[in-house]
C-alpha cells in the first residue's frame, strides 16, 4: 500500500535566500552600531553635547562622520535583518529603497567628482585648510592630519610644510607670545629616521626659520594635494575595483530583498 502523502506545512519561502539576507545584515548592523558608538563615545569625550558652540565645522568633524556613518549602516543592516528574520515585506522595502538612495547618490557622487575635479580639489583644499586652522582645537582633526600626514601621504601642509603659517601655534609671529612651535611643523611632517622607535615629537622645531642651522632634509617638503592626487593616479584600478564591487553587493542586496519579498507575497497568496 503506499505511503499516504500529507502537504507539508511549511514556509515555502527559500531558507538559503533569506539566512542570506540575515547573516550579512547582522555584520552591518553590528558594524553600524560600533561606528555610532565611536562617534557617540568621541562627542562626549570632547564634552561636544554640552557645549556645541565647539562645531565650528561640523561636517569636517570626524566624529560626526562616525555618526552619521554608523546611523546610516544601522538603520540598513537593522531593516535588512529584522526584514529578512521576520519575513516583513514592509522592512525588507525598505531595506531595498534604502540601498537603491545610496547607490544612487554614490553614483552621482562618482560622475559629479569626475566632471567637477576642480571644484573637487579646492573642497579638499578647503577642508584641508580648516584642519590646518583648528589643529590644536580639535584632538580627533588633529590625529586626523597627523595620519594623512604621516601614515598615509607622507606630506606637509596643503602645498607644502609653508601652510602651517595658517595656524597660530605655527605661525613665525607667534614666537612673539612665546610659542615653541613657532615657525616649526607638526612632528607628522617628519620622516622616519632608520631604525627609530619613537619619533621626535620635537623634530619639527623651527624648520621654517630662515636662520635654521640643522638640515631640514627629514621633513616631508611635499603637499598633501599633490601627494593625494599621486596616490590616487596609482592606485587608481584598487579605487575603481572597490568601488565596483560595493556596487554589486549593493545591486545583489536589492534583488535578494525583492526576491524574498516576492517569495513571501507568493506564499501569502497560496495559503489566503
Amino acid at each position: 500500500m503506499p505511503a499516504k502523502r500529507y502537504r507539508r506545512d511549511q514556509s515555502e519561502v527559500s531558507c538559503c535566500l533569506k539566512y542570506v539576507i540575515f547573516g550579512f545584515n547582522v555584520i552591518f548592523w553590528l558594524m553600524g552600531l560600533s561606528i555610532l558608538a565611536i562617534g557617540v563615545w568621541a562627542w562626549t569625550e570632547k564634552d561636544t553635547f554640552n557645549n556645541l558652540s565647539r562645531l565650528t565645522n561640523i561636517a569636517l568633524d570626524p566624529a560626526f562622520v562616525l555618526i552619521v556613518t554608523g546611523l546610516i549602516t544601522f538603520t540598513i543592516g537593522f531593516t535588512g535583518c529584522v526584514g529578512a528574520l521576520r519575513e516583513n515585506t514592509c522592512l525588507l522595502g525598505c531595506y531595498a529603497i534604502f540601498l537603491a538612495i545610496l547607490l544612487l547618490l554614490e553614483m552621482t557622487a562618482g560622475i559629479l567628482g569626475f566632471i567637477f575635479k576642480d571644484w573637487i580639489k579646492s573642497q579638499a583644499t578647503s577642508g584641508f585648510q580648516a584642519f590646518i586652522v583648528h589643529y590644536r582645537d580639535d584632538p580627533d582633526q588633529q590625529n586626523l592630519i597627523d595620519w594623512i600626514q604621516e601614515k598615509w601621504l607622507q606630506c606637509c601642509g596643503i602645498e607644502g610644510p609653508k601652510d602651517w603659517d595658517r595656524n597660530v601655534y605655527f605661525n613665525c609671529s607667534s614666537e612673539v607670545v612665546g610659542s615653541r612651535e613657532a615657525c616649526g611643523v607638526p612632528f607628522s611632517c617628519c620622516k622616519q629616521k632608520a631604525n627609530e622607535i619613537i619619533k621626535n615629537k620635537q623634530c619639527g622645531y623651527d624648520v621654517r626659520k630662515q636662520d635654521y642651522r640643522l638640515d631640514a632634509s627629514h621633513i616631508y617638503d611635499k603637499g598633501c594635494l599633490q601627494a593625494g592626487e599621486e596616490w590616487l593616479e596609482r592606485n587608481l584600478l584598487f579605487v575603481a575595483g572597490v568601488a565596483v564591487g560595493v556596487a554589486f553587493l549593493q545591486i545583489l542586496g536589492i534583488c535578494f530583498a525583492q526576491n524574498l519579498r516576492a517569495d513571501i507575497y507568493a506564499q501569502k497568496a497560496k495559503w489566503n
